[in-house]
């Protein structure tokens, strides 16, 4: 995220963006309302059966009034336990489902952003937000909420029956609520302002463990771990004291609410005291008030508990709703064009203009102009940064050009929704991803309605399913995070079985062969023969042993094609072909 959006102004009002999660869960709000009535009822109710005891049952010596009072204050207590189980059963339940419902809408809203928002943005603050951040929102909803507006209404019905009690002490408790609720405004917004903070901290920590941990390999290898782990202490650190701050306001807060209550309540206590010893107040009617006060009291220390918590995640949603913010500048045009039928993959690239946008300065491509015809085996060679990658990144619209045009069958590829255009391309990159479930899983990547015959003969033809069987369990096995039980090699092998079970018109290879051992290049370059038949295929290669059977070989330098052809004739003509081929075939 920019430091600009970091720094917009907080406030509770990013609360409202709940909402559209809690809507679908009404009954459950509406049963926790209820019951929080019932409850709340029955709370009030107990400081009249303790006036009725005290001027009534133990003045009167009645054993039939004590024994009646007595049933009746312990009904109550029945009620309350039974409404007070019901409310949290609802609240709880409510705050469940809506994270369930923010999880599940915030993934799919970042899984549907272009590869430019993950080019700015570091995965771990992503998980970041989709954990902590929407637990500190579970944590507000499942018990915050309730003990909010609990505290509340038990504050007003307290508050009215102090009234009714005794209208005089009332008056006394109402003037103290000014001296109560100023500590309240003047430490909030700072107790905000840091509860944001420790949450941007908690980000920067999970940040940089997941990019740590997720180069595991590398770490080891040049002996980093002594360091690694400093710089996770010292994000943790960072978090650390930024919490140290707002639990020491928000305990500042805590404690000057509480003196101020209690404080209150001695008043009250004290003028109490003098009433009945004057004859002016009953010890029943004063032993009902103070009890109100005590939940008046409580009331208001609840409200300024959880306004620390309400304070965090006001935070934690205007971070996720950064986040939801977020809008894709690649995106399916509201009135796609279809692709013909059927797709036969020939590719017009049009003076295309291209810079990525964290270097506008530096053309990736320039003036690229290229047409290949359907059915077509074109290599595209270089030197590193010649723009090689920046054509499949095109190809796949995750950019768009700055200025010129890219055609599939005639198509301009902005005008296609982004499933099709895709769905008609197989990518085999250079660096494999392996998810952490079975081989068939990864395989089935390539397309999920597969059955286990295809995914076996997509494995069979890639030269896969020798390994594969080998596992423990086969195709079953679980292949491990980032397909730590496989070797690179094996990995690329598992890419080009996805390409082979995608089966699309388009084929995309970027140094499909690169991690491969002679013997298993051979073996697979036959297989990329069959798979090619019929496709129109891009080959990008380093290794120009490896393009030597391409219908054409284009040669880019600095974002521009330089020279096309064969093999042979590229040879023949000298240039930069020759003398790529000459470093690499002499030495």
């Amino acid at each position: 995220m920019s430091e600009q959006r970091r720094e917009k102004s907080r406030n509770i009002g990013a609360l409202r963006n709940l909402w559209p999660f809690l809507k679908p869960h009404k009954g459950l709000a509406f049963g926790w309302l209820v019951f929080l009535g019932i409850s709340s009822s029955a709370s009030l109710v107990l400081p009249v059966a303790v006036r009725h005891i005290i001027d009534h049952g133990f003045l009167a010596s009645s054993l039939a009034t004590i024994n009646g009072t007595f049933l009746a204050l312990f009904g109550v207590a029945l009620v309350l336990a039974i409404a007070t189980a019901a409310r949290y059963f609802c609240i709880a339940l409510l705050g469940e489902r809506s994270l369930a419902s923010l999880r599940t809408a915030l993934y799919e809203h970042v899984i549907q952003l272009d590869v430019g928002f993950y080019e700015s943005t570091r995965v771990g603050e992503l998980t970041s937000r989709l954990g902590t951040d929407t637990e500190v929102v579970q944590t507000l909803v499942g018990s915050g909420i309730s003990v909010a507006l609990r505290s509340a209404v038990m504050l007003i019905g307290a508050a009215a029956a102090m009234a009714w009690t005794s209208p005089r002490l009332a008056g006394l408790t109402a003037l103290v609520i000014p001296a109560v609720m100023l500590p309240i405004l003047v430490f909030g917004r700072r107790v905000q302002k840091l509860s944001r903070n420790s949450q941007d901290r908690i980000a920067d920590a999970a940040a940089v463990a997941n990019e740590t941990l997720n180069a595991a390999q590398a770490v080891k290898a040049y002996a980093r771990e002594p360091i690694e782990s400093r710089r996770y202490a010292s994000a943790i650190a960072l978090a650390l004291a930024t919490a140290r701050r707002r639990i020491g306001m928000r305990s500042l807060l805590t404690a000057a609410v509480i003196v101020l209550i209690f404080g209150a309540i001695t008043l009250v206590l004290w003028a109490g005291a003098r009433d009945v010893i004057a004859g002016d107040l009953a010890p029943g009617v004063l032993s009902q008030f103070v009890l109100y006060a005590i939940f008046a009291a409580g009331s208001v220390a609840g409200l300024s508990e959880v306004w620390g918590d309400v304070l965090r995640a006001a935070g934690a949603m205007e971070r996720i709703g950064e986040l939801f913010a977020e809008r894709a500048t690649i995106r399916t045009p509201d009135a796609p064009e279809p692709l013909p039928r059927p797709v036969t993959g020939a590719l017009r690239f049009e003076h295309v203009e291209f810079r990525y946008p964290s270097r506008p300065d530096v053309p990736a491509l320039s003036d690229f102009h290229l047409e290949i015809a359907p059915g077509e085996t074109v290599a595209l060679v270089g030197p590193s940064g010649a723009g090689k990658s920046t054509v499949f990144s095109l190809l796949l619209r995750f950019h768009d050009p700055v200025s010129g045009a890219i055609r599939l069958d005639g198509v301009d590829l902005r005008a296609l929704a982004l499933p099709e255009l895709r769905g008609a391309i197989a990518l085999v990159p250079q660096e494999t991803v392996i998810f952490g479930g079975t081989a068939a899983d990864n395989i089935r990547f390539g397309r999920g309605d597969a059955s286990d015959d295809e995914v076996r003969e997509a494995a069979r033809l890639a030269e896969a399913d020798s390994f594969i069987s080998a596992l423990p369990d086969g195709y079953e096995a679980a292949l491990g995070e980032r397909g730590v039980r496989l070797s690179g090699g094996q990995k690329q092998r598992v890419a080009i079985a996805r390409a082979i079970l995608r089966d699309a018109p388009l084929l995309l290879l970027d140094e499909a062969t690169s991690a491969l051992d002679a013997q298993s290049e051979a073996a697979i370059q036959h297989a990329l023969e069959r798979l090619e038949k019929g496709r129109t295929t891009l080959v990008i290669a380093h290794r120009l042993a490896t393009v030597q059977r391409a219908d054409r070989i284009v040669v880019m330098d600095g974002g521009r094609i330089v020279a096309q052809g064969t093999h042979d004739s590229l040879l023949a003509e000298g240039g930069l072909y020759a003398e790529l081929a000459r470093l690499q075939f002499v030495a």
